[in-house]
Parts: C-alpha cells; structure tokens; sequence
C-alpha cells in the first residue's frame, strides 16, 4: 500500500474529543464534572501548595535533616594557561582584579589557581593565589614570572 492523500490519518489513539464537563448526565461528566463530592478539590479556586499533604506531616518535614556547608570552604577560580595566552598581549601584567574586568573570571573574592591547560608564548607577569606544577613551568619557558598572592 503506498502514501498518498487519499488514505492519509492520523495513528490509533492519537485524536481525542476534548472532555466537556459538566453538560448534563448524558455525557458521563455531568453534575459533580469528575470532581467528586464535597472536599477541598471540589471546590473551584482550589490549588495545591507544593509538598502539601492534607494536613498530614509532609514528606520534606519528616525525614532527617543531614549534613552542613562549611562557611569556611576554600572556593578556587580555576584559569587555563590557554584563555591568558589569547587575552593578553605580551609584557602584560595578570592580576584576579584585571582577570575579572576581561571577564574572564566571575568573582574576585575567591582565590584563582591557574591550570596548565593549553601552551603559552609570550612573556607575561601573572598574579594568582595558586599554580599547577606544569602551569608554573610554561609561564617560565616562555620568559613570564608566576608570582603568587599570600593573604595576611
């Protein structure tokens, strides 16, 4: 049997009649319109709030409460060698502070590490709080100095 306009529908199941409530018992959805008797859901205007359960206590509020964020957590800014390589011009100074005005970094306030992802070839003066082995060797290769920021 081939496709053509002539005997062209759509799947089994796929077309359904829009559910008319409340048009007389002959419809199957008259007087109560699926709702039911009496009770809050019922009512027009009602709406569930998320998590509630009837007055029972909700699932959230029974099970045990685990677990805590360290408020002293170390948060790092992690910089790729590589995003400093096409950002910078050579003889450039790198600091948090001019990282953050390239956008290159979100936030000042944590401490950066840069990453030895990707190469480096011009000579650069990066500041950061932290280097990786192999990010600290490039950064020298290519004539930069990798000085690190200590907090007091």
């Amino acid at each position: 049997m081939t496709l053509s306009l002539n005997n062209l529908h759509p799947a089994k199941g796929s077309k359904q009649k829009k559910k008319r409530v409340g048009r007389g018992p002959g419809s199957g959805l008259g007087k109560t319109a699926g709702r039911g008797t009496k009770g809050q859901k019922s009512r027009s205007g009602y709406s569930r709030r998320r998590g509630f359960e009837g007055g029972q206590m909700p699932l959230q509020r029974r099970l045990p409460k685990r677990g805590f964020t360290n408020p002293f957590k170390k948060r790092w800014v992690e910089v790729s060698l590589s995003k400093i390589e096409a950002n910078f011009n050579s003889g450039d100074e790198v600091s948090p502070e001019i990282l953050h005005e390239k956008g290159l970094i979100k936030k000042v306030n944590h401490d950066v590490v840069v990453l030895g992802n990707g190469d480096i070839t011009k000579p650069l003066k990066i500041m950061a709080h932290r280097f990786t082995k192999s990010a600290k060797e490039k950064i020298e290769k290519a004539g930069g100095t990798a000085l690190l920021i200590t907090k007091q």
